[in-house]
């Protein structure tokens, strides 16, 4: 008697890249691209109801126009018949590699997973980013000093915009590590590692730089990676090769050739 395979469940999280010129796209613009590949792709996507319509993608912490990332997050709700999705094979690492076909230059789709009846919502669920910064303006040396007053320091006094009037914040609670790591990828580049907290309010790496010195300009900034904190221990919510934490399902991701 042939065992029938276990449906694959309606809700799928890819994860993706965004470098190159394409990071210059605003968010709105990254989850366009999203919805005309799966639209190309002919995939099954889930539509949310009223007058209209729109298909059921969440998407993780926005990123900053102009930055790149190596770990971006989409989850995606499927319609009935999502099982299909794998084809005979079984395994997703298909549909990752179609959905890669479909999308523009610069957003690479790097591996994808069943989300097993999970319900948390990316945006609540993640709590800390790692950012690689390369800086201008000022030497290695200068800056570790100036990285080192920084973290000594008790508050961070920042002025935002929010919902169209000025308000006061204090970056300090959101600033977990900095450290100088040596030379960038540019001639008179500085390279900087920061760890900063998405709560009580996320952090930019351009509002990172305005607290740090005025002088201090920025030259590239990417995120390297956005972790859940579960028993005390930090997880990506989906690894590059397609783990989920907690997951008992085959990973998919794209192959290495």
């Amino acid at each position: 008697m042939t065992q029938e395979r276990e449906p694959i469940p309606e809700r799928l999280r890819f994860r993706y890249t965004k470098t190159g010129r394409i990071r210059y796209i605003s968010q709105r613009d990254v989850a366009r691209s999203w919805e005309r590949a799966l639209r190309r792709a002919h995939l099954p996507v889930a539509y949310s109801e009223g007058f209209s319509p729109r298909p059921l993608l969440s998407f993780s912490l926005a990123l900053p126009t102009g930055c790149e990332s190596q770990a971006e997050f989409v989850d995606i709700r499927f319609a009935t018949g999502v099982e299909a999705l794998a084809g005979e094979s079984g395994d997703l690492s298909e549909v990752v590699a179609l959905l890669d076909s479909m999308m523009p230059e610069g957003l690479e789709v790097v591996s994808a997973h069943s989300l097993n009846g999970s319900k948390g919502s990316l945006q609540e669920e993640v709590t800390l980013c790692s950012w690689i910064v390369e800086v201008s303006g000022m030497g290695e040396v200068e800056l570790t000093e100036r990285v080192k007053h920084l973290l000594a320091a008790e508050h961070l006094p920042i002025e935002r915009e929010r919902k169209g009037r000025k308000v006061n914040d204090d970056l300090r609670p959101s600033v977990c590590d900095l450290v100088v790591e040596g030379p960038g990828s540019r001639p008179g580049a500085v390279r900087l590692s920061a760890e900063l907290a998405t709560k009580p309010r996320g952090v930019r790496p351009a509002e990172l730089l305005s607290v740090l010195d005025s002088s201090v300009r920025l030259v590239r900034a990417s995120r390297s990676a956005q972790f859940i904190e579960i028993e005390g221990s930090r997880v990506e919510p989906l690894t590059e090769d397609g783990r989920l934490y907690g997951a008992t399902t085959q990973p998919a991701a794209m192959s290495s050739s």
